[in-house]
């Protein structure tokens, strides 16, 4: 998304256009969000937030689905090079 284009008005029914600053916001309190581990203030303006932007809205039901479809993954069981690798890969994304 280019940050020279000027924001128009959504149609009645369009997406609306996201505010990448809050949107980025969302995406990394999502998982705290879903365990209920957010406090009622923080809770609150994430959910305002969620009730007028329907990217970020989308993307919490997309990560509700699928941690329903992945189920739990008991961590002590995973290899530890697997792990590592899984946290490496995090961390590369991350820092991209």
């Amino acid at each position: 998304m280019s940050s020279d284009v000027t924001p128009m008005a959504a149609p009645t029914g369009a997406l609306a256009k996201p505010d990448p600053d809050a949107c980025a916001g969302v995406v990394e309190l999502v998982t705290e969000y879903l365990e209920g581990a957010l406090d009622a203030a923080v809770r609150a303006r994430f959910e305002a937030h969620l009730a007028d932007c329907d990217g970020c809205d989308i993307y919490l039901e997309q990560m509700r689905a699928t941690i329903a479809a992945a189920g739990h993954v008991d961590v002590e069981r995973v290899a530890p090079a697997t792990l590592d690798g899984l946290i490496a890969a995090y961390r590369s994304a991350r820092g991209a």
